[in-house]
């Protein structure tokens, strides 16, 4: 039996305790003086195949802060694969500092360092890494994807990823208000980035009355012009008056501070670990009644649309076909989360579990 590990436990001081404490597999420390790349490939789970995962370009402050980020998101990986029915284990890299330092070189370090992992990790793009990275990357190794459409690969999963959070939404608004529509919802949008810029788009067409915030100043105004919606100050957005809060940025912005000011009925985004502690905050949103769509779930269009390009014979409509039973899900997750009384992140988790624990014993008997 494979034993549902809570992420408390990442806080142990070992950096073998970090990595066993969750489940993880492998935990590959990547350095280049050459170059100066510095990164992390966390492999969480394989069972149900390789692990696939972005790669996140930071300026951390802290290796420490880059180990925590890279268990956390490779965690999510494997549950984001299992729940969405795809064979793919979970896995995800960072790469330790300021954007600006990726050249060829840089990027094809890396790839080389993936390539030497044999296809246990296929790496993508993520937070600071764009598909034009991706072609590097590819120069070094086949383990890769997310490169551009006229590659033959599925270019930019930015837009997918963004539909599957808007249905996501859908199912949560409907959750809490019996209703899916979001025509005349006062939603607060963190964090304006590709994913975020697409998702405005559909809650606007819908007739969303949306509020936006974002550290670069330039988006805020891009996006206000084009779509109408209201521009918040970054410690501001917790205190607007919502309906819906739409995490889609970093993650960990759902904790004891925000909580005490976040005034909505729905928590929706497309952020990864939203949740800054999965036990004692998804227990209180539970206890709230405030209904919170799994993170690892309602994003998954982006792994939906790279699974669908390293399947071979990338169709976009397939992918967008695939990230329509997000919705289906979510609300299956928030039902089993009412009738059972647990939060709707540990449902989704035990429902990801169960699928990772049946496949495995098939596998077992050759």
């Amino acid at each position: 039996m494979i034993e549902v590990k809570t992420e408390e436990k990442i806080k142990e001081a070992s950096i073998y305790g970090q990595i066993t404490s969750l489940g993880h597999e492998q935990l590959v420390i990547c350095y280049d003086e050459a170059t100066g790349l510095k990164a992390i490939i966390g492999i969480h789970n394989t069972v149900l195949g390789p692990a696939l995962g972005g790669t996140r370009m930071w300026n951390y402050t802290s290796e420490q802060e880059a180990i925590t980020d890279v268990l956390r998101l490779s965690r999510g990986m494997t549950f984001k694969a299992a729940i969405t029915g795809l064979n793919l284990g979970g896995g995800k890299a960072v790469i330790i500092g300021d954007p600006k330092l990726k050249n060829e070189a840089f990027l094809r370090r890396f790839g080389k360092f993936v390539q030497s992992l044999g296809g246990k990790y296929i790496t993508a793009e993520d937070v600071n890494m764009k598909t034009s990275d991706m072609e590097y990357i590819a120069m070094e190794t086949s383990h890769v994807t997310g490169l551009p459409e006229i590659k033959g690969g599925g270019g930019d999963p930015s837009p997918v990823t963004a539909y599957g959070a808007y249905l996501g939404m859908k199912a949560a608004t409907k959750k809490a208000y019996g209703t899916d529509s979001l025509n005349g919802k006062k939603i607060a949008v963190q964090g304006i980035g590709q994913v975020g810029r697409h998702l405005i788009d559909h809650l606007v067409k819908e007739g969303a009355k949306v509020y936006i915030t974002d550290i670069f100043e330039d988006r805020l105004k891009d996006v206000a012009q084009n779509t109408g919606a209201i521009v918040v100050a970054p410690d501001e957005i917790y205190d607007v008056d919502m309906d819906i809060y739409a995490p889609c940025a970093l993650g960990a912005t759902v904790n004891d501070d925000t909580l005490s000011r976040l005034k909505c009925q729905v928590i929706s985004g497309a952020a990864n670990n939203q949740l800054e502690n999965e036990e004692k905050h998804g227990q209180i949103l539970l206890d709230r009644g405030i209904v919170y769509a799994p993170d690892f779930l309602i994003n998954a269009g982006g792994l939906i649309n790279v699974y669908a390009e390293y399947l071979g014979g990338y169709n976009r409509e397939l992918a967008y076909q695939q990230a329509e039973k997000i919705y289906d899900t979510c609300y299956a997750i928030l039902n089993k989360s009412e009738k059972e009384q647990i939060p709707s992140q540990q449902a989704a988790i035990e429902m990801a579990w169960n699928r990772i624990q049946s496949i495995s014993k098939v596998k077992s008997t050759y």
